[in-house]
């Protein structure tokens, strides 16, 4: 069985811990030496930090003692160390921030290849903008913890450990004092990062739902203000976004919760470790130089400290974005290519077996869209299935895509079966033009291309031709190379099924599967769509949908379906005399239609 995705509230009462990100690390494997050479820069840069402070001692204390040239030599050492802390810090920033575009771009890809492999079953329960926004909002927000925030955690490890040590040199007895104050620290990132991170996947989520509201509204918009649904469309949408800025409140206030304690706590530290080493200065147990040293390593400390807490909630954030990523990358299809598939060889008879061939959708089990069918479509040979909307004719098209897998029965392919072939392969013997054709944001030669990458611009045409296509291409304002909208939308839903169907016509399939092809033409261009679709299917097995007979009345056979199952099969002229269910459709269709006319 597919893994299923979790649901939101499963989603969000499973946080986990920030070693989530350990799952990242196969990203990085490719760029070992970004990753020395950043680590490298990063303890540059620390190391120069930590020994500022001892230059600061020396200065105070040979100014103290009044060595003008021990002091002229150590501001120039000092010089000479910020020219190297700023040129570590570049390098730093540059190798981090162009590792990190890097790795997120391979991360992007990673998902989108693994997503776009997915099978319908797995969409049933998981929204596409759910997907989108978990490829580009989570993402982003590991781009930001990968190209900055990593980098800076790492570097305030580095500071916090090593000034700790250099502090302990400096002087013990004002380093113990110090450490006095960290379990007053650590015991409320503990306790509130814990609540933090659960804030953090729930606003995650929020923003991930309202991405895929959003994405749903815009994508249906003329259905939207046809029914004049704007107002619940905006109160819905608006509830949503509502929703996670209200989780994000929560998120945003723990964080500055944790961020205020930690600062008030350490700089009193710091205010009352100040005050003991004075009066050590006063009392000569130690110079105002190492005073100077201890107080500017408490301070690259308390820094660290502050900043570390700060990290934190980030790199928590970013486990959270990273888990839902994660589950993506390791969703198990339930349709599966086998381990070593056979060979279905394009040229190789493509009869079309159906044996036994119970199935019900994942969404709905307990209802069988298909129920022990068997049927056979010869190779060469022309076969309609017509029935009732929500018969199961659809349903053939997409188990012989193997988009789903029946639960039980069988079907073959040119005598194999499906399980036994890779997907990729056995579809590009089939040639699919849907009921509800998709049209791509590009030109239209390119949407015609998609059937056939390789077509040059004269089999273009000639497809275009076929399928009736070719003149109202030539008349757009850029011929074949008009932009014709996002999913379409400049053109009439007969513009967009003839690119459907010229689509096919060029793929050049020893398969043809036709769901509903002519539904929205208009009677000349239908007639035309038939013509070319009857040329077509002579030398090829053809599988037809349709709800209008006219369009089927020419097929070599015609399979009646009803609630799931075969109730009659035969040619135009045998079903209508036998009566039944073809019959009755048949009288509905021709002969109250021509009375209508």
């Amino acid at each position: 069985m597919a893994k299923q995705p979790k649901t939101d509230s499963e989603e969000r009462a499973s946080s986990k811990k920030v070693g989530i990100l350990k799952n990242l690390l196969p990203f990085f494997t490719p760029y070992r030496r970004y990753l020395v050479l950043a680590v490298m820069a990063l303890l540059l840069t620390a190391g120069v930090s930590l020994v500022l402070p001892i230059a600061a001692r020396r200065v105070v204390d040979g100014f103290g003692a009044g060595d003008v040239e021990i002091l002229d030599t150590y501001f120039l050492g000092a010089i000479g160390i910020a020219a190297v802390f700023a040129l570590g810090t570049a390098l730093r920033y540059y190798i981090v921030t162009r590792l990190g575009e890097r790795v997120v771009a391979d991360i992007r890809k990673a998902v989108f290849d693994r997503m776009i492999a997915m099978s319908p079953a797995y969409y049933e329960r998981l929204m596409t903008g759910e997907v989108l926004s978990r490829i580009t909002t989570d993402t982003t927000l590991i781009l930001t913890v990968v190209s900055s925030s990593v980098s800076w955690f790492l570097r305030n490890i580095l500071l916090f450990f090593g000034g700790l040590a250099l502090m302990l040199w400096t002087s013990a007895k004002l380093t113990g004092l110090v450490l006095l104050i960290v379990p007053v620290i650590i015991l409320p990132i503990l306790f509130l990062g814990r609540r933090l991170r659960v804030l953090s996947r729930e606003n995650q989520d929020l923003v991930a739902n309202s991405s895929a509201n959003a994405s749903e509204a815009l994508q249906a918009v003329q259905t939207v203000q046809a029914f004049t649904h704007e107002s619940p469309s905006r109160a819905q949408f608006a509830q949503i976004t509502e929703d996670s800025y209200s989780s994000a409140k929560k998120r945003i206030s723990v964080r500055a919760l944790i961020t205020m304690i930690i600062i008030f706590v350490v700089f009193s530290g710091i205010l009352g470790v100040l005050w003991i080493g004075a009066r050590d200065v006063r009392s000569d147990a130690m110079t105002a130089g190492e005073l100077v040293q201890f107080l500017f390593y408490a301070g690259i400390v308390a820094s660290s400290t502050a900043a570390l807490s700060e990290l934190w909630s980030e790199l928590q954030r970013a486990a959270g974005a990273t888990e839902r990523l994660m589950e993506l990358l390791a969703a198990v299809d339930s349709v599966q290519d086998p381990a070593t598939p056979k060979s279905l060889p394009r040229e190789a008879a493509t009869e079309i077996v159906f044996d036994d061939v119970t199935f019900s959708y994942p969404a709905r089990p307990e209802q069988a869209a298909l129920d022990h069918v068997s049927f056979t479509v010869a190779a060469g040979e022309t076969v309609a299935l017509v029935g009732p909307s929500g018969a199961g004719k659809s349903t053939v098209t997409q188990l012989l895509l193997r988009f789903f897998d029946p639960q039980s029965g069988k079907i073959t392919l040119g005598g194999l079966d499906l399980k036994d072939l890779a997907r990729t392969e056995f579809r590009q013997s089939i040639a699919l033009v849907p009921q509800e054709p998709i049209i791509f944001g590009d030109t239209a030669r390119a949407n015609i291309r998609f059937g056939r990458p390789d077509a040059t611009d004269a089999e273009i045409e000639e497809a275009a031709k076929a399928a009736a296509a070719h003149d109202f291409l030539t008349a757009l304002p850029d011929g074949y190379d008009t932009f014709v909208g996002e999913r379409g939308v400049m053109l009439s839903g007969g513009q967009k099924q003839r690119i459907a169907i010229a689509r096919a016509i060029l793929r050049d399939a020893p398969v043809l599967l036709l769901d509903e092809a002519t539904s929205a033409l208009d009677a000349e261009s239908e007639a035309a769509v038939q013509a070319a679709v009857e040329r077509l299917s002579q030398d090829r097995t053809t599988l037809v949908v349709a709800h209008r007979l006219a369009t089927v009345k020419t097929a070599d056979r015609i399979i009646v379906f009803d609630d799931g199952r075969i109730v009659a099969t035969g040619t135009h002229d045998e079903l209508v005399a036998q009566g039944g269910l073809y019959a009755r459709l048949a009288r509905l269709q021709f002969t109250e239609g021509m009375a209508a006319e």
